[in-house]
């Protein structure tokens, strides 16, 4: 379980800053893939007509965790950046957090 805060004082690259400031945390989530990307053009004219899948399609799913990837968002400019942290199974943003020697309540 993996417990973030909302908001975390980081440095922040962009030209008006360069120095420390306050960033809101979010978890990145992937844009909806576009049409007209080559790859995707590329796969579509393959795929026309007769045939059936002309390309492979991966079963063998081995991985049962995502990287989590944050998102910081200075404060300050909105200049944004992107963090990897290890993969977990669960996690949370802005959850309670948990004191020194006190046993977890359900």
């Amino acid at each position: 379980m993996v417990n973030i805060p909302k908001t975390r004082k980081t440095h922040c690259p962009s030209k008006e800053c360069r120095s420390h400031q306050l960033h809101k945390i979010t978890q990145y989530k992937t844009g909806r893939a576009s049409l007209f990307a080559q790859g995707k053009r590329r796969y579509d004219m393959k795929q026309k007509g007769f045939g059936g899948q002309t390309k492979p399609v991966f079963h063998k799913k081995a991985k049962t965790t995502k990287k989590i990837v944050l998102m910081l968002t200075c404060q300050k400019c909105k200049h944004r950046h992107m963090q990897v942290i290890k993969r977990c199974k669960s996690f949370e943003i802005g959850g309670e957090k948990k004191g020194k020697g006190q046993a977890i309540m359900f």
